[in-house]
């Protein structure tokens, strides 16, 4: 339960004349996957796509799941990553409930604690890069310094733009998306719903205030109705 597996959303049938998947040669000055063998493109397969995003903790600047964390067991790490103690969580599921990408769970088998993606933590204080970008194989999975990704990022962004890929966007670099960002972002060839991501994700913490503003306020009125009851 310490990482995600890699999401699939399969696309049959939908017109998408931006996306041109003929076969090997097309596909390969457009940058796409091909979906037809060679010399057999046939227009009713053209539309069809599989699209793939790891659905990894997003490790967000201002991470919901550590505010929401009553124990301080959600802490920041030295590489800025957001990592679970396991010794000091309690279970108690608040962090779960807090994270709008549902990346987080409560281990209910065994530690019956909050796990999610690590980031590798350990292979990092050794030095080592993450095991899913340490071992895929096209580089799509990517780790470095925050801001040399984004740069790297928008550069992609714009090759897939200039190659008629125009619904192609990056998802969690400069959308301040929680009010800071994600440290953990993606290049989307599609709107962020379709990868069942939310596109203006709720910070729950937001709710806190005003929901606390009221607890005071109902108890201080009936605070006062009793004062005025005894008092007759």
């Amino acid at each position: 339960m310490a990482w995600r597996h890699v999401q699939f959303i399969e696309e049959i049938g939908q017109t998408r004349p931006a996306l041109p998947l003929i076969d090997i040669q097309v596909a390969k000055s457009n940058g796409t996957i091909p979906m037809t063998p060679p010399g057999t493109a046939l227009p009713f397969f053209n539309t069809d796509r599989w699209l793939m995003r790891s659905d990894v903790c997003k490790h967000c600047a201002h991470a919901p799941c550590h505010e929401a964390c009553p124990t301080g067991a959600i802490i920041r790490t030295e590489f800025d990553t957001v990592y679970v103690q396991q010794d000091i969580c309690n279970g108690c599921g608040y962090c779960v409930v807090a994270c709008p990408f549902g990346v987080i769970a409560r281990d209910e088998q065994e530690t019956h604690t909050a796990r999610k993606c690590t980031l590798c933590y350990d292979r990092m204080k050794d030095g080592l890069e993450p095991a899913c970008a340490k071992s895929c194989p096209t580089d799509s999975i990517q780790y470095g310094e925050v801001e040399e990704l984004k740069k790297h990022a928008r550069e992609r962004l714009g090759l897939l733009h200039e190659r008629g890929l125009n619904e192609a966007r990056l998802y969690g670099v400069d959308d301040n998306i929680l009010d800071g960002g994600l440290h953990a972002f993606f290049l989307l060839l599609d709107e962020p719903e379709v990868y069942n991501l939310p596109s203006n994700p709720p910070r729950p913490s937001n709710n806190v205030v005003p929901a606390s503003l009221w607890s005071i306020l109902a108890a201080l009125l009936l605070s006062l109705c009793g004062f005025l009851f005894l008092k007759k």
